[in-house]
């Protein structure tokens, strides 16, 4: 793949370990960091997919452009942290205009230390990923958009990857996480050995009648 040259003035750069680099607009955390790149199609749960404990260790290409227009909620957390590395967007985040919305997404990735690029073309992105398989990148954003390419390209090189990782005792639930119990008489229990149990599935088998507990991994606290 070509350089893809920089914007006017960029103060973020994504550098993939075959030497491909996008320019765009940093937000969030300032700083570095190397992970997978993956891509996600939903319209919808971008903080979710962002606290996803499955997508630890990646860097999240939103192929969806309005991500930020709903804002940040607690409620919406699927595990205590964010877990993924950083995202991608197409366009800069957008002011969050929902009633539910707590916090901005820029200002929550900065307080979380997740790194954010906009500017960039997601669906081009997204076609080379598809085409050759999930690459080792380098994330970094500079407001000043001093950026050592020789750098970040051999620390997307030297990523180790996710292949093999103990992925678990990092993203895992601290305690025990209970569902409303179900007396139905087509009632279930299960039990969910985290990861990649969420938050929320207590919550979303109760409806259906499915008693549903989520266990750290190291059993419960």
């Amino acid at each position: 793949m070509p350089q893809i040259e920089p914007s006017s003035h960029p103060t973020a750069c994504l550098a993939l370990a075959d030497g491909t680099l996008f320019y765009g607009k940093g937000f969030g955390a300032t700083g570095q960091t190397t992970a997978e790149l993956c891509f996600n199609t939903a319209m919808t749960g971008y903080q979710e997919i962002l606290t996803d404990p499955s997508y630890a260790g990646q860097v999240v290409t939103f192929t969806f452009p309005h991500v930020g227009n709903v804002g940040i909620n607690p409620e919406d957390d699927e595990a205590a942290d964010p877990v993924a590395e950083g995202l991608v967007v197409k366009w800069d985040p957008t002011e969050p205009s929902n009633w539910r919305a707590a916090e901005r997404l820029t200002d929550w990735l900065t307080r979380r230390g997740r790194i954010g690029i906009g500017g960039i073309d997601t669906r081009r992105l997204t076609r080379a990923i598809r085409q050759q398989g999930a690459p080792h990148v380098a994330l970094a954003h500079d407001p000043d958009g001093s950026f050592d390419i020789e750098a970040l390209v051999a620390a997307a090189r030297g990523f180790r990857g996710l292949e093999g990782l103990d992925l678990a005792k990092d993203v895992t639930c601290a305690s025990l996480i209970s569902g409303t119990k179900c007396d139905g008489p087509g009632r279930m229990d299960l039990v969910a050995a985290t990861p990649p149990a969420t938050r929320s599935l207590p919550s979303t088998t109760a409806p259906r009648e499915i008693s549903c507990a989520a266990l750290p991994r190291q059993g419960v606290t």
